[in-house]
């Protein structure tokens, strides 16, 4: 059951046997742990201990030794080499970037026409991540690189053949893979000789990696490079629009919280285009995509590999097992939320978020391993959602089919689609 649909077997789990299930995968074991305590002992307090789980260290051909997936020293020195480029500073640069295409992309859309939601949140995360990491237009590349990432996160959602089968290993789904990412690492290393050749700071977050210095004065390789760069590609393409699918079917679902969505971004933005100033103003955009990623985390499961034996709770946790932590489970957990399948952005006006437990709500990891780029993520989700919410709503199309696929990320199996009505 655990591969057929591992959302429903989590949830199983924590309605049946409660903060910790063991069980036992061939050979492996594995923890799968539902409270906030728990996890906080995993992520933060020990976390030490605890590196990354089987999954991503099977996915290591896709990000190489990048944030994601690197380990001890290596990782702190990839992580204080990186942290400049996602400075607060730095990241409200992008803002007006990240309106401008969102603004290109309405321009194709037609009062009436359908369109798969999911595909079109893709493609503009995909032009504003290559602009505000790259600097680069990659308009000419989106078609081959969606396609790319596309393949791989389907073919990631496997996680029995990520995990039992080597990626040396020459079967269909290794070659598939393979392909996949010769395609990808051909555009990223073109950028990256590009960039050095021309010396030049652009202002991208490229141009913050290949400036940082570590204490000895070494900077990154450029396999290095690749590894970070197509790390935040990735994460920064593919969550974000996971997030805004996810957000505007929501929405297409509950009128009532569309309405008073569209009423905010009238009063405040009164036609124009929002700035990095309005961000912290729009305040039920925020309550929407909070309970979004409540509902439907892009990084919707965490795991990592005890690296030696551990107590948590009661449970004796050995040396080499497997410990998994899935925001699915605990962002649904009737413990912390009322009515917690039910989409409700005013939850979260009173204070909720500092009354919780402070792992009952984490669509962004927590401890020394959070993801980098969480401000820039909620910068980009809040722009696209008020820019595209002032000028669009959606209503879905009947019959069509809106499955979670839990890969790397959780994404919509086949697609959102969507009538578009101007407003």
């Amino acid at each position: 059951m655990v591969r057929r649909d591992p959302l429903a077997f989590f949830t199983h789990c924590a309605k049946t046997y409660g903060d910790i299930t063991g069980m036992r995968y061939f050979n492996f074991r594995v923890f799968f742990i539902n409270h906030p305590d728990y996890i906080e002992d995993v992520l933060v307090n020990n976390a030490r201990k605890f590196h990354k789980g089987r999954v991503l260290q099977a996915n290591k051909g896709v990000f190489g030794e990048g944030l994601l997936t690197s380990e001890g020293s290596f990782w702190l020195r990839q992580r204080r080499l990186a942290q400049p480029a996602f400075h607060r500073a730095r990241i409200a640069t992008y803002a007006e970037t990240m309106v401008q295409y969102t603004q290109r992309l309405l321009e194709s859309w037609h009062d009436g026409e359908e369109r798969d939601i999911h595909e079109e949140m893709m493609r503009v995360t995909l032009q504003i991540v290559g602009k505000t990491l790259f600097d680069a237009d990659v308009t000419k590349d989106a078609r081959e690189v969606g396609q790319s990432l596309e393949l791989l996160m389907e073919l990631s959602a496997d996680f029995g053949k990520a995990i039992m089968i080597p990626e040396w290993v020459p079967t269909l789904h290794n070659l598939r893979k393979s392909r996949a990412i010769r395609k990808l690492d051909k555009i990223i290393y073109r950028i990256i000789e590009d960039r050095r050749k021309s010396e030049r700071d652009t202002g991208d977050l490229l141009s913050m990696l290949l400036a940082a210095r570590d204490d000895d004065g070494s900077r990154m390789t450029d396999k290095q490079l690749r590894d970070e760069s197509i790390t935040l590609f990735l994460a920064g393409h593919e969550t974000t629009a996971n997030a805004l699918s996810w957000t505007w079917w929501l929405l297409a679902q509950n009128p009532e919280a569309e309405n008073k969505l569209h009423a905010e971004l009238d009063t405040l933005l009164a036609g124009r285009a929002p700035t990095l100033d309005d961000v912290p103003k729009l305040k039920y955009s925020e309550q929407v995509l909070t309970e979004s990623l409540r509902l439907y985390p892009p990084a919707w499961g965490t795991a990592r590999i005890a690296m030696e034996d551990h107590e948590i709770g009661r449970y004796h946790i050995p040396k080499g097992a497997g410990v998994s932590l899935t925001q699915w489970t605990m962002h649904r957990d009737p413990r912390w939320f009322t009515d917690p399948e039910v989409f409700r952005p005013e939850r979260w006006e009173d204070g909720l978020a500092k009354r919780l437990p402070r792992f009952a709500y984490f669509p962004f990891g927590g401890g020394p391993r959070q993801c980098i780029g969480n401000t820039f993520a909620l910068m980009e989700a809040t722009l696209v959602l008020a820019t595209i919410a002032q000028k669009f709503r959606f209503h879905l199309v009947a019959g069509h089919p809106v499955v979670p696929l839990p890969s790397i990320t959780l994404r919509p199996r086949h697609g959102i689609r969507v009538f578009l009505e101007a407003r």
